[in-house]
């Protein structure tokens, strides 16, 4: 039996206790009716069904996805929801679920590898469609097996973990990744040192053990040995990914003996605690030191002088990871193990200029020796 429509019915949009009453059933009742997913009666179903057209009831996808019982869900683990590389790389993923039709849910794992598999899990509980992990990975051979453990078990329930920024777990195990030219990035930044005479250039920042922090060195190191440049094992200090960071360990720096014509930050992050430390001692940049950063986030443009950087298409990563993941050019699967590798490039700006002579006369110099010491361990380590 159905009623008329009351004029409050008519005003707003209909709830699902608004169908149960409609139909004269319980709301459980009617989510068993719109999921499909418990055996109802016909009778009772034709009633819900009489009711959900009567009052013209939506079904809320987002409401849907949260209770997770549909895939309709994309989620998102990032370090830190703050750092601007991160963020913009969610906001691409955010966009993209969207225009898909899916919630995007985000967790922070505070760089924590045991919060990430949480984390991981969660979303499995949740039906997640896609898992996008952010950012560089750990070496870590316990963590690398769980994950490939987890990325396994996500692909026999329908689900595809995505790796965003970070090493492939091996073309035997389903993901899909999205990476970006990180090494040739930072290889390209240093050659732009060089060729304006920089020859002693401090690298600063970066965890040690983040596969990003790796493959920023390597291409630094590469660039210095194809142009003849000695790798000097002092002028590399690497930390957080932070401001903080950059203020502190370089204001310790400039008061120590050691010397550099360069700072190679290795984010803009932490290039604009450098610049502060730079500022309070003193120096000015380019005409004392030069500064470079890496991500090209919106603050590189906005620091005076404006920072040159490597630009990381980092919101079309984000994009790119929900685009593959869910195939939405078809009912096509990406293929397991498929990668997706964005370029990067130099985007030439205000904070470098041609290495004072002094610099170059201290490179060429006193420290000559040293350099040479090390030269061969490192062509070593860089395989060469």
């Amino acid at each position: 039996m159905t009623t008329e429509k009351g004029p409050d019915e008519r005003q707003r949009r209909a709830t699902v206790v608004d169908v149960a009453r409609h139909a004269g059933v319980s709301t459980a009742t009617v989510s068993r009716v719109m999921n499909g997913n418990y055996p109802v009666s016909a009778a009772t179903r034709d009633r819900v069904e009489t009711a959900v057209r009567d009052l013209g009831y939506v079904v809320n996808a987002h409401a849907r996805a949260l209770a997770g019982t549909d895939g309709r869900t994309v989620g998102i683990i990032v370090n830190d929801v703050v750092d601007p590389f991160y963020a913009h790389i969610a906001r691409g993923v955010e966009r993209e679920a969207s225009a898909a039709d899916r919630l995007c849910l985000v967790c922070t794992t505070q760089g924590d590898p045991r919060r990430e598999l949480a984390a991981v899990e969660l979303m499995q509980e949740r039906r997640a469609a896609a898992i996008v992990l952010v950012g560089g990975g750990t070496d870590d051979r316990a963590f690398t097996r769980a994950l490939v453990h987890k990325a396994n078990e996500l692909d026999h329930g329908g689900m595809r973990l995505v790796l965003c920024g970070r090493p492939s777990l091996g073309d035997h195990v389903p993901t899909f990744s999205v990476e970006y030219d990180n090494e040739g990035g930072a290889f390209a930044l240093t050659d732009h040192l060089l060729t304006h005479g920089h020859e002693q250039i401090l690298y600063l920042g970066g965890p040690p053990a983040l596969s990003t922090t790796r493959d920023r060195l390597a291409g630094h190191r590469r660039a210095l040995r194809l142009r003849g440049v000695p790798f000097v094992p002092e002028l590399v200090h690497t930390g957080a990914f932070s401001p903080a960071f950059g203020y502190r360990k370089l204001g310790e720096l400039l008061r120590s003996p050691l010397r550099f014509t360069a700072v190679f930050a290795a984010n803009d992050m932490v290039a604009i605690g450098a610049l502060q430390a730079l500022e309070e001692a003193g120096r000015r940049v380019p005409d004392d030191i030069s500064l470079v950063g890496y991500d090209d986030i919106p603050a590189s443009l906005t620091v005076r002088p404006r920072l040159t950087t490597v630009h990381v298409p980092l919101e079309e990563m984000g994009r790119q990871a929900v685009r593959g993941a869910l195939a939405l050019d078809g009912d096509r699967r990406p293929p397991t193990g498929r990668r997706l590798r964005l370029g990067t490039h130099v985007v030439v700006r205000d904070s470098v200029a041609p290495a004072p002579s002094l610099g170059r006369e201290l490179v060429r110099g006193q420290d000559r020796g040293l350099q040479l010491a090390q030269e061969p361990g490192d062509r070593a380590a860089l395989g060469g």
